[in-house]
Parts: structure tokens; C-alpha cells; sequence
């Protein structure tokens, strides 16, 4: 048996719902430090160096975000591929 649920609400009552702290200020400082740092880069190598460095754990970070995008696309895919061959 499957259950959905389906909630309309704003992501600042989800946070609050799931009893999650308000990041909006500190979002907004990190997005206004990394446009300003960002006017001087002149190239992609440069780019990719900068955003090594600022990320959260700099390369391991971004290495753990691409594998659980590609994890997620597969699921994906696998979940779509399986629901065509199940019979209810």
C-alpha cells in the first residue's frame, strides 16, 4: 500500500515545521561574498579553483553533492524503469 501526502506551504513554514533554524541571513552573506569574490575571476579554471575553496569541505564536498546527484538520477531512473514492468 502507498500512501502520498501532499503539502502547500512556503519554505520558511517548513523550516519552521520541522523545528529547522532560519539560514536566510547567513545565506545572504555567503551569496554576497561569493558574487563579490566572483567579479575578479576571469576564466573557468579560476572558477573551479575558487569554488574548491569556498565550498563546505572544499573538494570532498562537492565530490559527496555529485555522488548523490548521480545516486538520485539512477534511483530515478530505476524506479521509472520498474514501475512499467510491475503489474497491480
Amino acid at each position: 500500500m502507498k500512501v502520498h501526502i501532499e503539502i502547500d506551504c512556503t519554505p520558511e513554514e517548513a523550516r519552521t515545521f520541522m523545528g529547522l533554524p532560519d539560514v536566510g541571513k547567513v545565506n545572504d552573506v555567503y551569496v554576497d561574498a561569493v558574487t563579490k569574490a566572483m567579479k575578479g575571476v576571469g576564466n573557468i579554471e579560476k572558477l573551479q579553483e575558487y569554488a574548491s575553496q569556498v565550498a563546505p569541505m572544499g573538494q570532498v564536498g562537492l565530490k559527496l553533492f555529485q555522488n548523490f546527484v548521480e545516486g538520485a538520477a539512477a534511483a530515478s531512473r530505476s524506479g521509472e524503469a520498474g514501475k512499467g514492468s510491475k503489474e497491480g
